[in-house]
């Protein structure tokens, strides 16, 4: 492929993992707005943004699965038509069960897109320099997304309406439709083998189940039989996907992919720094606007310091230096600067200053995104067959949605527990209310940061991939490394 063309092919790609990474948040700051025209309450309202993560989550492997076997191109554009019709129903949605199941079907075709994405960019860019300035383009894009739909969220809540926070996806997707067509390779079909349908049921249906448990603590209590029963459940579909996996001869996950310790310690990273920057959307769009009365625009403008952040980390910083040294280098001091910026949350209060407190925590908080995403994704998807690109490209999609899933049920339900328990040992007053919302925030972003370091002892044990120096793809100079 003309080394003009593969850019302007990256250019295609980042727009389509921009969308996917907006849609992950960018209802975030419309929630607020959405939940009192649709009257859904507090212990709903994450499932808003888990309907879209989990389906993406459960569905991705076998999203790669489809990716390698149709093509990878062939799959982008569908995956680009579906997301655009999902977003347009969501927009309609007059009920919340139609707004939920409109999230979740955007969620499934993101699971067909974003693999794809990432494969058709590990497959084209081979070469050393090259690969590392398409993944800092791509982790930029990946991991500021999240934060970019807040500011987006925003401004079309407030100068138009909440459902514009769907219907934009409608405009973004076309257009990436029309250039994707002109520009996006092609790469051979290596095998075709038959989606393992059934796998694929199973581990969507035992993720569900983990963040149905997970969001049933608030009311009922971690040790009730209505979070361990659901949990136990989960956990046994997860054996039993793996079980399966192991026995059959057209895995939807060959084990091998995630068998390889450095492969899985990134896995680990990106999905705990997801759990992080997605609790910190979460407490702080409510924080801003239910506590300080900002407006949606002022609390998309509130957010910006840490998209900006983000986006410098990994481009200016992450994919500079991934050529240079080891990822892990990259990796852990990425973790515990991020980890520092939720720690820092964690004394927040309802007259906390923004630039003395909340500022600066964003700012760590990105920089250490920043350095996670780029060279934990390079890690996530080298070294692997081309047949296999589709699936470990699923994988690291797979990792951060369980982690968006997953985190978000479990933060949210740690501020709801963290202010209950505040109000029932506080004289009620308007007063101790806020303090309880805000005293539940700042607890979920002190969990959030103890995990986050917990994280980065973890990839400090496990990833051990040296400086990359040749091209990591089987089937260019370097043989596949299972």
């Amino acid at each position: 492929m003309q080394s003009e063309r593969r850019w302007l092919a990256l250019v295609v790609i980042a727009v389509a993992q921009l969308m996917v990474a907006l849609d992950a948040t960018i209802v975030n700051i419309a929630l607020p707005s959405a939940q009192h025209a649709l009257g859904f309450g507090d212990s709903d309202r994450q499932w808003v943004v888990t309907a879209y993560t989990l389906s993406f989550a459960g569905l991705l492997l076998l999203g790669g699965r489809v990716a390698d076997n149709l093509g990878r191109r062939r799959a982008f554009l569908v995956g680009l038509t579906g997301f655009a019709a999902a977003s347009a129903l969501a927009g309609t949605a007059t009920t919340f069960g139609v707004l939920v199941a409109g999230r979740a079907l955007q969620g499934g075709f993101a699971a067909l897109l974003a693999p794809t994405a990432l494969s058709l960019v590990a497959v084209t860019f081979t070469d050393p320099k090259d690969r590392a300035k398409a993944f800092g383009v791509y982790g930029a894009v990946a991991s500021a997304g999240g934060a970019a739909g807040l500011l987006l969220g925003g401004v079309l809540t407030e100068y138009l309406q909440w459902r514009w926070c769907l219907y934009v996806n409608v405009l973004i997707a076309v257009g990436a439709l029309l250039a994707g067509r002109a520009v996006l390779p092609d790469p051979p079909v290596l095998a075709r083998t038959r989606p393992d349908i059934l796998a694929g049921t199973l581990v969507t249906a035992a993720l569900a189940a983990i963040v149905f448990g997970c969001s049933q603590a608030a009311p009922h209590g971690w040790s009730s039989v209505q979070v361990i029963l659901p949990i136990a459940l989960g956990a046994a579909g997860i054996a039993s996907f793996i079980a399966r996996q192991a026995r059959t001869e057209s895995p939807l996950l060959p084990l091998h992919i995630v068998a390889n310790r450095a492969r899985a310690g990134a896995y680990l990273s990106v999905a705990a720094a997801v759990v992080g920057s997605f609790g910190t959307f979460l407490m702080l769009t409510y924080y801003f606007q239910v506590v300080l009365h900002y407006s949606p625009v002022r609390t998309g403008l509130a957010f910006l310091p840490l998209t900006v952040a983000v986006s410098t980390s990994a481009y200016a910083l992450a994919s500079k230096l991934l050529t240079r040294v080891a990822p892990r280098a990259l990796i852990v001091p990425g973790l515990l600067v991020a980890a520092g910026g939720l720690a820092l949350l964690s004394r927040l209060d309802p007259s906390s200053s923004y630039p003395a407190l909340i500022l600066p925590a964003q700012v760590l908080l990105g920089v250490g995104m920043g350095c996670v995403f780029t060279p934990a994704i390079s890690v996530a998807t080298s070294g692997v067959d081309q047949r296999d690109a589709g699936i470990a490209a699923a994988v690291a999609s797979t990792a951060m949605q369980i982690g968006g899933s997953i985190g978000t049920a479990v933060l949210n339900t740690v501020a709801i527990t963290a202010t209950g328990t505040y109000l029932a040992t506080h004289a009620p007053a308007a007063a101790n209310t806020v303090h309880a919302l805000v005293h539940g925030y700042a607890t979920a972003t002190l969990v959030a940061a103890v995990l986050l370091a917990a994280a980065a002892l973890a990839a400090l044990a496990l990833i051990d991939s040296p400086v990359p120096r040749r091209p990591q793809v089987a089937g260019a100079a370097e043989p596949a490394r299972r």
